[in-house]
């Protein structure tokens, strides 16, 4: 294990993806948003503006920044202004949004703010699908909503936002792969982007609360699903992408157990997740601060934490045969996300 007084300083990275949000205003069937407990004792679950301009500014060197959590970004007041607060600074600022909360002013606003690209949940290509999955969703009106901004950008004659299509990949949604990449088409898409789900939430330590999780990962991951029917779909998405010119992100079926560590997960290197409170986490990919967190952004130096000696031990454990608890479970350490 490395000593406190033995790790060097590591210069702190270009990439900070912020949790803005931690609440939500719809009740997604894969998401542990509704099932956290740490946004309770402060009534609302956003983060301040001072705290977002104090973690912007201690990333010194900062090049891209993500707008992205558990929760809902636009849910909170201050989004606009702290997109542009960091694209001023000169960071690449990208977001992602559920699309259920647009009208035309915050349309404007998105164009306005400098943000570069918006990716959009949508993990059905059906109303029946899409709203089973996204819970109080309609999908009539997100289509409405992405149909209204972009209306708004060719009166503004912005290319920005971009939009990328996310989707998060289970056996309720497997068979319309194809039409996904059908409707990010029709939508002036450039991408679809298709991951698994993020984490089986099998870790010993799991607090008791998002046990649900580990129920909903049994019963809709792809493990067990014959590989020939998961390829057909697959196939079938790749044909309607190349007919479309779509780029399509499909993820990987079998954990790639044989490679290093880091080389299927840089984040504690290369990137800093904020949790909406201001905890240091190392990864977007567990979720919520009170499984793993280093310290408060807005009660200690970033750059100390950083190089600090949880940190420091953290990235030893994961470069190593014996990683951390929590990344056991997660898809991205097994390269299956």
């Amino acid at each position: 294990m490395i000593e406190p007084e033995a790790f060097p300083l590591i210069p702190l990275p270009s990439y900070l993806q912020v949790e803005v949000s931690g609440a939500c205003n719809l009740r997604c069937v894969m998401c542990a948003a509704p099932l956290r407990r740490d946004n309770k004792p402060e009534g609302k679950a956003y983060m301040g503006p001072e705290l977002f301009r104090r973690v912007v500014d201690r990333m010194e060197g900062l090049g891209r920044l993500h707008l992205q959590g558990l929760g809902e970004p636009l849910l909170n007041p201050h989004f606009f202004r702290m997109a542009a607060y960091a694209a001023g600074k000169g960071a690449r600022v990208t977001a992602s949004s559920n699309m259920t909360l647009i009208d035309e002013r915050s349309a404007e606003l998105l164009i306005e703010s400098g943000l570069r690209c918006l990716h959009v949940s949508v993990d059905g290509a059906s109303s029946g699908t899409y709203e089973s999955i996204r819970k109080g969703a309609s999908f009539r009106r997100l289509l409405a909503n992405v149909e209204l901004l972009g209306r708004a950008k060719g009166r503004a004659s912005s290319p920005y936002p971009s939009l990328r299509m996310t989707a998060v990949l289970m056996r309720s949604n497997l068979r319309e792969l194809a039409g996904l990449v059908g409707l990010a088409s029709g939508l002036g898409m450039e991408e679809v982007f298709v991951q698994r789900l993020c984490h089986s939430f099998r870790e010993p330590a799991l607090p008791a609360h998002y046990a649900p999780m580990q129920e909903f990962f049994r019963k809709e991951d792809l493990e067990g699903v014959p590989p020939a029917v998961i390829e057909e779909s697959f196939e079938r998405a790749r044909e309607a992408a190349a007919g479309l010119g779509i780029e399509l992100r499909l993820p990987a079926l079998l954990p790639c157990c044989g490679e290093k560590a880091r080389s299927r997960c840089d984040w504690p290197w290369t990137g800093i997740y904020v949790s909406y409170q201001g905890y240091i986490m190392p990864c977007c990919m567990v979720s919520t601060p009170d499984r793993i967190n280093f310290g408060l952004a807005g009660e200690e130096d970033i750059g100390a934490i950083w190089s600090g000696a949880a940190y420091a031990s953290f990235r030893e454990r994961l470069s190593s045969a014996d990683p951390p608890e929590i990344c056991r479970s997660c898809s991205l350490y097994s390269g299956t996300f």
